[in-house]
């Protein structure tokens, strides 16, 4: 291994990764991406599909998840600033419900791995960011939410008081995880 350093997280399957950067006088380079390498480190994912947003600051997006063909996501940052959310929503995980947050930047080029059954959103924290993520399977128009600020999870998004957020409609109207849950059991 040796060009890439993984830190697993308190929730079982989650992994932030820092590849190592080669720079000098001209700038640098890296590997964002080496399947044997990950696959080394417990990630033996086929990454099918690449995808790339732009947001300004104060944009949240999230907290969402495929709901019939659940992806795994390699997610990293290529300009800017963002805090990126993963939530468990495994059925039956000791930490259903619990959550991970980590800085996500062009400058820290850190990765973060998010497996199958997890909710994901970002806030970005610079005045622009472009984000880019891999994912096992390809979209589906099955997306499913939680609502980023629901008080069972509790995740401490670094938002000023009086922030303005910018949201998706969508991203707006998602219910909680207590909603999510019960639908579940539903079924």
């Amino acid at each position: 291994m040796g060009k890439i350093t993984v830190e697993t997280c308190e929730i079982e399957g989650l992994k932030v990764i820092t590849p190592t950067v080669f720079g000098d006088e001209r700038g640098y380079f890296v590997e964002t991406y080496h399947y044997n390498d990950y696959k080394e480190a417990g990630i033996d994912q086929i990454f099918v599909q690449d995808n790339q947003s732009s947001s300004v600051k104060n944009v949240l997006r999230g907290l969402h998840f495929q709901i019939q063909f659940p992806q795994d996501k390699l997610v990293r940052v290529i300009s800017g600033e963002v805090f990126d959310v993963a939530v468990d929503l495994r059925p039956g995980s000791a930490t259903y419900g619990k959550w991970h947050g980590v800085v996500l930047s062009a400058e820290n080029k850190k990765q973060f791995f998010v497996p199958k059954n997890f909710a994901h959103g970002f806030l970005v924290l610079s005045d622009y960011a472009e984000f880019a993520y891999k994912c096992t399977d390809f979209y589906h128009p099955n997306e499913g939410g939680i609502r980023f600020d629901d008080p069972d999870i509790g995740v401490a998004w670094p938002i000023l008081p009086g922030t303005e957020l910018i949201m998706s409609d969508k991203d707006k109207k998602w219910g909680g995880l207590k909603e999510y849950t019960e639908s579940k059991k539903n079924g």
